[in-house]
């Protein structure tokens, strides 16, 4: 029987190596689309268990395959580095996690299945070798767009998303992934990643993540037929002041963790935006 001191720390170390707020937000955004577009209790609750599975195994895959560098440059603020579990530990809890987001994700059906499948291994490869190249954003447009793509398949009727806003997505998951990186480029940098914020560097990189931020807002504004509501322009004018806030605060203090919350929320704001325009996103194939 594990001591429960152990227990604790176990459980404390699987938290943080989740990437918990991430991951909540991610799964959270996904079960508001899905109700949003008419999808009954059932569905909604399997886009939550297979988006949120898929999250933790990507959460727990990175720190994983990361490890080794972490202890390289003292992130004493991974799990493994702090000593409350071991990379094997978050390699076995990640396959786990990845098993049941397999049988969840099949049981929306074949194609919203697979179509999730796939975003989730973009994110495992981005963790495996991706993050080191100048690829490194192609994984987060891919994984975003095909998210939201299993989404709506995975809703009732013959509907398929329309292209703004699978667009709007992969250009909130780009953005995300800039911003994310920007606190890390220099202890990235210092184990070979370089993947393409650390190539453009911290000043056009502080610039770009806010730019593909505002360029979402702006398609989830204008995208949707006819004139945007007064709701669409007061949605948007907040999400772009949290994409500017998120360029302020890059330059203001490098290696803050703010721009990231900040492009959360400006994908929170996005969801919420889409969702009152569910019957444009969803079209009939």
């Amino acid at each position: 029987m594990v001591p429960r001191t152990e227990a604790r720390r176990l459980v404390s170390g699987l938290v943080r190596a989740s990437h918990a707020a991430p991951a909540a937000v991610v799964t959270g955004l996904a079960a508001a689309l899905s109700a949003a577009l008419g999808s009954g209790w059932g569905t909604v609750v399997l886009i939550t268990v297979a988006v949120g599975s898929g999250q933790l195994s990507v959460g727990w895959s990175n720190d994983w395959i990361d490890a080794a560098r972490d202890v390289a440059v003292g992130r004493t603020d991974k799990p493994v580095v702090a000593g409350l579990l071991t990379a094997r530990t978050l390699r076995d809890a990640a396959v786990v996690a990845l098993a049941v987001c397999v049988a969840a994700s099949l049981a929306l059906g074949f194609v919203a299945g697979v179509a999730h499948l796939v975003a989730v291994a973009g994110a495992w490869a981005y963790n495996a070798r991706l993050k080191q190249t100048v690829w490194s954003w192609l994984p987060y447009a891919l994984s975003f767009a095909l998210l939201a793509v299993a989404v709506v398949l995975a809703a009732p009727g013959a509907r398929v998303p329309a292209g703004w806003a699978v667009a709007a997505v992969a250009l909130l998951g780009v953005g995300a992934h800039v911003a994310n990186t920007l606190p890390d480029l220099e202890d990235d940098a210092a184990t070979g990643v370089r993947g393409l914020p650390h190539r453009l560097g911290r000043r056009v990189s502080g610039v770009l993540a806010p730019g593909l931020l505002v360029a979402a807002v702006a398609v989830v504004v204008t995208g949707p037929v006819g004139a945007p509501s007064r709701a669409a322009w007061l949605g948007g004018a907040i999400a772009v002041g949290l994409a500017l806030a998120a360029g302020i605060s890059t330059v203001a203090r490098p290696r803050s963790r703010a721009p990231f919350g900040l492009s959360l929320g400006v994908a929170v704001v996005c969801v919420a935006l889409l969702g009152l325009t569910a019957a444009d996103i969803a079209v009939l194939r």
